[in-house]
């Protein structure tokens, strides 16, 4: 049984590793530690469930407690939330994912620009397992008015939006992404080095 010493104390470099070894007593006791006030136990229960879910299906049993988590009033609450969902939605075979989707995305009005950013970047792990979410997916961060952004965060939260909607655009043409990203590229948000950057990879 995992200690909250020994998760303490563990290495993020060695979590990797001891992901492999939890039973589901651990895995339960993981999930309960995400509610705790301690940002370290919370921070490492969040990297171990992450690591040991992109190898095994034991942890999307939980996957309703991580949904209730994208309507909590704590942002740290809601990140845990959206980030063990994605991880977890390679082995929604049932597509529970649709229930939650609308909820998921409401994130990408949240509050605070890194808990956005979170959000779309975690839908990397969504896209290559629900192709029919990819238009409910880009419409919803097309739609997303960077100005409303903070003015420090704007350009890498575009560049995030990019990087999904190239991915999607990559499953199928869309006149709509297109011009979505050709006004990125034409537009004053972006230097030199990062519209190159989206060049290369269209």
């Amino acid at each position: 049984m995992l200690s909250v010493e020994r998760l303490l104390k563990v290495k993020k470099e060695d979590m990797p590793e001891l992901s492999k070894t939890l039973e589901a007593e651990d895995i339960k006791q993981l999930v309960e530690w995400l509610a705790e006030k301690d940002d370290r136990l919370r921070y490492n229960s969040l990297l171990l469930l992450e690591y040991h879910s992109d190898k095994y299906d034991d942890v999307y049993p939980f996957w309703d407690a991580f949904c209730n988590k994208l309507k909590s009033f704590n942002s740290y609450h809601r990140s845990i939330g959206l980030m063990l969902i994605a991880v977890n939605v390679k082995w929604d075979k049932e597509n529970r994912i649709d229930g939650a989707i609308d909820d998921y995305l409401e994130i990408l009005n949240d509050e605070k620009p890194i808990t956005v950013r979170q959000c779309i970047q975690a839908l990397s792990k969504i896209i290559p397992y629900k192709i029919h979410l990819h238009d409910k997916i880009a419409d919803k961060l097309m739609s997303i008015n960077i100005m409303d952004i903070k003015p420090t965060m704007r350009k890498l939260i575009l560049l995030d939006i990019i990087n999904i909607l190239v991915f999607i655009r990559k499953q199928r043409a869309s006149e709509e992404i297109d011009s979505y990203i050709s006004k990125a590229l034409t537009g004053e948000l972006l230097d030199k080095k990062s519209k190159k950057q989206i060049e290369s990879m269209l």
